[in-house]
């Protein structure tokens, strides 16, 4: 397995497993538009996108959006899309993803790394916990939606 940085060059390898991470969510098919979502974000330097290969076919890619604490004057990061294609779950792809992502966060000297899942997801809340994540019972997130 390899996993690399993406860059434009390698919108369309990730795209079509993007689109199937939002299928998976039950969101319409849209190949233009994930790819068009993503361009944005990389052409503005607003997520770091790591793409797992294996035999040169991309499996899972992992995204992280930056953010800062003020309090503790230091940059931080959500992990906020973590993908594996189905023929390649059980394989390590999804641990060597968030490897890969706690490292680059690291490097970037960032104070935590977040993430939020569902609570029926098992399976993702089992892989968190065996990378060393945990729930943090001293806060509460609140959500407001503002659009569909």
């Amino acid at each position: 397995m390899n996993i690399i940085t993406v860059t434009e060059n390698q919108l369309g390898l990730l795209a079509p497993l993007f689109n199937d991470y939002r299928m998976f969510y039950e969101k319409e098919s849209d190949v233009e538009g994930a790819t068009a979502f993503l361009k944005e974000r990389i052409i503005n330097k607003e997520s770091t996108i790591f793409l797992a290969m294996i035999d040169a076919q991309p499996v899972g890619f992992v995204q992280l959006y930056p953010v800062f604490s003020s309090v503790a004057m230091q940059r931080a990061y959500i992990l906020n899309d973590l993908f594996v294609a189905s023929s390649a779950r059980k394989s390590g792809v999804g641990q060597a993803l968030m490897e890969k992502a706690f490292a680059f966060c690291q490097s970037e000297n960032a104070r935590y790394v977040m993430l939020e899942t569902d609570l029926s997801n098992k399976k993702a809340q089992a892989l968190y916990e065996k990378m060393g994540m945990v729930v943090n019972p001293e806060v509460l997130f609140y959500v407001k939606g503002l659009a569909d």
